[in-house]
């Protein structure tokens, strides 16, 4: 079957999985289900880079196992830690009984005290390869990235006190970044790429319909429009598609048909993340906004 054939198929599987997607990324996606690479995935918050894991996990009917990197996370956080209260308890049973040293220490670091962390349960996947998500990435430091890049080389991991342990299922590895800070040239080497900028007028609009099939169209054309509008600011934090479904669910909510200053008003914060992107918008005045 040729590629592109298999590139359209995907497409129509993440669109009926209420993913609108382009062809560049169902193309990237058809890379790193063919080349088992990692994939990294950029873009501005909320415009569905983490989405797209979720979405990839559901079509492959496999378990989506999620890393949420921040400042400070380690490799015990990462990959496995002991159970040390358990390894404590085990200790004390054990006191009484004719077991050499050797004996207890082999019993207390076994696999019934290993707490399994995201790298480790997606390398020691048993049934099928998961989807692993190693989300914004750019919040861990660089020494966290450098030793992600040696697990994604090889895909198995060393405990001392056991064994090295490798993939019998490689996972498929989708990494995020909102490029809140610079990924080294190593890593990027290591992944396929693919930007996701924020959506047309169109294709949000298709997505706002696809997400919400109760929506009228009228007042999902209106949604967009105000949000489309919103992006052309200066804003901290401009609306990305996540809180255009947010809005979007709201207003369907409340019962509302059209969108009047009111009721932007009403629900602003929906969309709006900050105080100050709040008072911009409401100086500017939202009427003003509503018009074009």
């Amino acid at each position: 079957m040729e590629s592109s054939h298999n590139i359209d198929t995907l497409l129509q599987e993440l669109t009926q999985h209420g993913y609108i997607a382009d062809r560049s990324l169902a193309t990237t996606l058809f890379l790193l289900l063919r080349l088992r690479r990692p994939l990294l995935i950029e873009g501005h918050a909320g415009v569905g880079k983490t989405e797209a894991a979720k979405v990839l996990a559901s079509m492959l009917q496999t378990e989506l196992i999620r890393l949420q990197c921040y400042e400070g996370l380690d490799a015990n956080s990462a990959i496995y830690e002991w159970n040390y209260q358990k390894q404590l308890l085990a200790i004390k049973i054990q006191d009484g009984t004719s077991a050499s040293v050797e004996e207890k220490e082999k019993h207390v670091f076994g696999p019934d005290f290993l707490l399994k962390r995201p790298l480790l349960r997606a390398i020691t996947a048993e049934k099928a390869s998961p989807v692993l998500l190693i989300d914004e990435i750019d919040r861990a430091d660089e020494e966290f990235e450098a030793f992600l890049l040696e697990v994604l080389s090889d895909f198995q991991i060393s405990i001392p006190e056991m064994q090295t342990i490798r993939a019998t299922h490689v996972p498929y590895v989708i990494l995020t970044s909102n490029r809140t800070r610079e990924l080294s040239d190593a890593l990027k080497r290591r992944c396929l790429y693919q930007w996701i900028d924020y959506p047309s007028p169109e294709k949000e609009l298709q997505i706002v319909l696809t997400r919400m099939p109760d929506i009228e169209k009228e007042l999902g054309v209106q949604i967009v429009k105000f949000i489309q509008q919103l992006r052309t600011r200066s804003l901290s934090k401009p609306p990305g598609v996540a809180e255009t479904l947010d809005w979007a669910a709201a207003l369907l909510s409340l019962g509302k048909k059209s969108l009047t200053p009111e009721t932007v008003e009403e629900t602003i914060g929906c969309i709006l993340k900050s105080n100050e992107d709040i008072s911009k918008v409401q100086t500017e005045g939202i009427e003003a906004i509503l018009s074009f």
